[in-house]
Order: structure tokens, then C-alpha cells, then sequence
């Protein structure tokens, strides 16, 4: 069994208890930019800056973090968005970890989970995300196209993330605005950058997409590599929670892209 299955099954034993709930949050109301546009307007490759305290391959990496001061910093050095993970067993997220960075920063944020039921879209929403993950790996075509369907009418935009090229082809069954590549094997969970220069080849071809390389990007070599084969922007977590100077660390990832890809 591989690991996101481990969480996929974790995950559908947590949604009982949200669908007798209601979601209930302190959440500011506030208009946020779109992360869409954020990254299509963009001349310079984009990072979307994660809080994550731990992962299931590598345990904790940053246990003590605050996730306020962690998202103050990032939208100081200018990043596009934020992401929350909010997966609690595995990464050692929280809802509260949303609502509390939602309530201090104005840029986008993405509620990083694993989504399988509508009511996790809910809940996203409720608690301050403006941007959901959908991974084409956890999710059936039709479930895929529901939940991207349903976010969409919520107002959200959304990353459908993909490792290969199998999932891309499924990914754009559904003609989505913004596709991630995750550089991460989920049966090794070992990183390989030229997973984003693949599937680039055919992303490319399609100038109304936005395309965000994830995992693996630790300095401005890695931010350059991924910028010239086109993508807009990148997903950082463990590399700016690691470092010492956070704002010094994700201004180096802001490479200028190829005049070609300015849109």
C-alpha cells in the first residue's frame, strides 16, 4: 500500500465527524487576489510558500513553527500564496493553522489536503482558503470533475496536481486553470526534477494553463531549471521551513522567466 493510500484511508475515517458538523470558523472576510491571475501576469517565477511542520517521508520539519509569524514573513518576500497543510496525522496540520494565517495575511492561500468528499471543499472555504488541491492520483475522472466543478462555483480557484503523464492526460480531460506537477514518486517518494521537464512538453501546448513545478526546489538553480522549460511558478515547503533567513531564501527563487513565457 502506498502512502497516499495510507492517508486516503485515514482521511475517509475523519468524514463522519465534517458531515455532522457544520463548519464554524473566526475568519476575517476578505477579497484576495486570484492565484490565477497572479501567476499569469507574472514576470518573475512565482512561489507558492508553504506552512509544514512534517511529512510522512521525512517526519518533523519544523515542529515548533508559528504559522502566523512563518506566513508574515512569506508574504514580506512576496509570495504569490500561501499553502496550509491541513492534514493533521501525517503532517501535523490544522484548520486552526488556516483560519489563524487567513486572519493575517491578504495574498491567496491554499488549503493543502486530501481531498475526497465535497464537504472538505466546505470546510476549506469556511476556514479562509481561496485556492483547494485536487489530486488526480486520490480521485476517480468523475469525482475530479465534480469537486473541480463544485470549488469553482464556490468562488475557488484550484491546483490539480499530477505526477505523471497518465494523470496529466486526466487532468486535462477537465480543462483546469492551473495544473502542479509534483516531482515527488508516491510509491518511492524520491524527487526528481525532470518529472516537471517532461510533462512540460505537452503543458506547453496549452497557453490558457498556468503550470506550477512542486517538490524539490531548493535554490535558484532549481527555480531556474523549472522556469525555463515553463513553469509560472513553483511550491516550496520544506526547503524555506528549513532555512534560517525565510524571506532571503524564497526572494532567490523569484528567477525572471523566459521573455517567451511572459504572457
Amino acid at each position: 500500500m502506498t502512502i497516499l493510500q495510507t492517508i486516503l484511508d485515514h482521511k475517509s475515517t475523519l468524514l463522519p465527524v465534517l458531515l455532522e458538523n457544520k463548519p464554524k470558523f473566526e475568519v476575517k472576510k476578505k477579497i484576495r487576489s486570484s492565484l490565477y491571475d497572479c501567476l499569469r501576469n507574472a514576470e518573475t517565477l512565482q512561489v507558492i510558500s508553504e506552512m509544514k511542520r512534517a511529512s510522512p517521508s521525512k517526519g518533523f520539519i519544523a515542529e515548533g513553527a508559528n504559522p502566523i509569524e512563518q506566513a508574515k514573513k512569506y508574504e514580506r518576500a512576496g509570495a504569490a500564496c500561501i499553502s496550509v497543510l491541513t492534514e493533521e496525522k501525517f503532517f501535523k496540520g490544522s484548520f486552526q493553522d488556516l483560519v489563524n494565517i487567513a486572519n493575517h495575511v491578504d495574498i491567496p492561500i491554499l488549503n493543502k489536503d486530501f481531498i475526497i468528499h465535497e464537504v472538505q471543499i466546505e470546510y476549506a472555504k469556511a476556514a479562509g482558503a481561496s485556492v483547494i488541491l485536487l489530486i488526480v492520483a486520490a480521485l476517480s475522472d468523475e469525482k475530479l470533475k465534480a469537486f473541480y466543478t463544485y470549488a469553482s462555483k464556490l468562488g475557488l480557484d484550484v491546483l490539480v496536481e499530477v505526477h505523471n503523464e497518465e494523470e496529466l492526460d486526466r487532468a486535462l480531460a477537465i480543462h483546469p486553470k492551473i495544473i502542479g506537477v509534483n516531482n515527488r514518486d508516491l510509491k518511492t517518494f524520491t524527487v526528481d526534477l525532470s518529472q516537471s521537464e517532461k510533462l512540460a512538453n505537452k503543458l506547453n501546448n496549452y497557453e490558457d494553463i498556468v503550470f506550477i513545478s512542486e517538490s524539490g526546489i531548493w535554490n535558484a538553480e532549481d527555480a531556474a531549471r523549472v522556469a525555463n522549460v515553463g513553469a509560472h511558478g513553483v511550491l516550496v515547503g520544506e526547503s524555506l521551513m528549513r532555512s534560517g533567513e525565510v524571506e532571503e531564501a524564497l526572494t532567490s527563487l523569484q528567477v525572471p522567466l523566459p521573455f517567451s513565457q511572459r504572457m
